[in-house]
């Protein structure tokens, strides 16, 4: 069944739902800031959080003139999550019968969850609220998932909501009866694992069913969360990052292209070059690195930085070993894998930042080698979903072998 409210296309799945819940956007804030609390959300990914003072959407003044305070006379803060970096996720647990997701975004595709089954897709709903409604009473989860690469800037997410009277209003809209939800719990995985590449690791354009693809056709079909990365993450029950960017390197672009690399644009919740990424809670037992394919993507071109060819080599294994060294900086228990998907040159680079890490005392760290001859029908002859479901079949073999790498010692 498909269903258009407030503009904007949302896809319903009759068969394998949480139940016979209904979606619908709210179309009065003043209603949703009155009788509506917020629920703390477990966020996972490279985001950065603050609040926001909002009297009414967007911050403007109550067409009443008066002010939205939470029942003691103190303007409302709400919470939000700023997001650039693909894979985001946010989840929560509640008991009651509706809840709300707040959304503040022109960027993405998202898809949302109630009690791990797929309740709805939103693509860029803008300054948005949705309620999920008529779950049966009790308790549930829920979990909003981004599925789409947004190179050119951020969004945000801006909360769930459950149905309370924490939020007083003055003489409008008048008093209304709602069922309390109770806000519960939700317990971060213990495993933490992190996928850290380009476009490979993104799923870019993974779901399409043609190479040749528009740009807009290239952000439609891909879907990080049917990426190898969070296919391993969720076999194996764990919390996961995907800090890709598609065309970056470890030292060169795609082609030569002007640009940061992605060790550079690492360290930055957004793509500003200035908002810090920290989160104390992060410490991964395991990080998988998987860049290369950029970097030697094309002959160097006259101009770049490099003369030869051996001289971006150089460089490529120079500079992989200061980013593992600055990753491990951060993740003192961390194994780390670098991964490749059998380019026979960035084998024996890899090889090489190894050595030189040995050599350096660095021991948590191995070769992964993710497979060759891959069928790349995505988009731009990039990997498909099943590229990206053999991968995680290796992913996950490789890791029952090794189960110690969960231990981060």
């Amino acid at each position: 069944m498909r269903i258009r409210v407030g503009g904007i296309l949302m896809a319903f799945l009759a068969a394998g739902t949480a139940q016979a819940q209904t979606v619908s956007q709210m179309q009065n804030p003043v209603f949703v800031r009155g009788y509506y609390h917020n629920l703390p959300a477990h966020a996972v990914g490279h985001s950065t959080s603050g609040e926001i003072d909002e009297n009414w959407p967007n911050s403007e003044p109550r067409p009443d003139g008066q002010s939205l305070t939470d029942g003691a006379g103190v303007p409302a803060l709400y919470p939000y999550h700023e997001h650039a970096w693909p894979g985001v996720y946010y989840e929560a647990r509640f008991e009651g019968d509706e809840i709300l997701v707040k959304l503040d975004d022109t960027r993405n595709i998202l898809a949302v969850f109630i009690d791990d089954k797929p309740v709805a897709h939103w693509s860029k709903p803008g300054h948005a609220i949705f309620r999920i409604g008529d779950l049966s009473w009790g308790t549930h989860t829920i979990r909003l998932e981004k599925l789409t690469e947004s190179q050119d800037g951020s969004a945000k997410f801006e909360g769930f909501y459950l149905p309370g009277n924490t939020i007083v209003l003055g003489a409008s809209p008048p008093p209304i009866s709602l069922k309390a939800g109770k806000p519960l719990t939700i317990t971060p995985l213990s495993r933490q694992i992190e996928f850290i590449g380009d476009s490979y690791t993104v799923g870019y354009g993974n779901t399409s069913p043609k190479r040749e693809c528009t740009k807009d056709e290239i952000w439609a079909t891909t879907d990080t969360q049917q990426a190898f990365g969070p296919l391993t993450a969720k076999h194996f029950n764990a919390d996961y990052q995907i800090n890709a960017y598609s065309g970056r390197g470890i030292v060169r672009n795609y082609d030569g292209f002007i640009g940061d690399p992605l060790p550079a644009l690492y360290p930055f919740a957004l793509f500003d070059g200035k908002t810090a990424y920290n989160d104390p809670t992060w410490q991964p037992q395991i990080i998988m690195i998987a860049l290369g394919g950029n970097d030697f993507s094309t002959p160097v071109h006259a101009g770049e930085k490099w003369h030869t060819q051996e001289e971006l080599r150089a460089d490529y294994i120079a500079s992989y070993v200061t980013f593992v060294k600055t990753l491990r900086a951060r993740n003192p228990t961390a194994n780390f894998l670098l991964a490749n998907y059998g380019e026979t040159e960035i084998i024996s680079d890899i090889a090489e930042v190894i050595r030189r890490l040995n050599a350096d005392g660095e021991t948590r760290v191995a070769p992964f080698n993710a497979g060759s001859d891959f069928e790349r029908t995505g988009c731009d002859w990039h990997l498909n979903t099943a590229d990206d479901r053999r991968i995680n079949a290796t992913l996950i073999a490789y890791l029952d072998a090794h189960p110690e790498l969960w231990q981060g010692n």
